[in-house]
């Protein structure tokens, strides 16, 4: 599988969290903020290995403004910041 880096985000659901991967817009959940990771690793994993055997796998990333570093890792968009704004 190739190697990648994504940024996690974490929210509350009533009694669930939610793991986001904003780039690559994959989410999943869990009972806990722990069990959430390891659930949206799972499924960025899975995203991943289905669009390399599709052979749409570089093309989604690039499309995502991520960057293959020196050594073939890809890296994703620098997250700056999140905020809760109001209107």
């Amino acid at each position: 599988m190739v190697a990648i880096d994504f940024d996690i985000l974490i929210f509350k659901e009533d009694e669930t969290y939610v793991a986001y991967c904003p780039e690559l817009d994959v989410s999943s959940c869990g009972n806990t903020v722990e069990h959430a990771k390891e659930m949206l690793k799972t499924a960025v994993r899975l995203f991943v290995e289905e669009a390399e055997k599709m052979g749409t796998l570089e093309d989604i990333l690039v499309e995502s403004r991520y960057k293959k570093d020196a050594s073939g890792r890809w890296i994703p968009p620098k997250l700056i910041s999140t905020e809760a704004i109001s209107l």
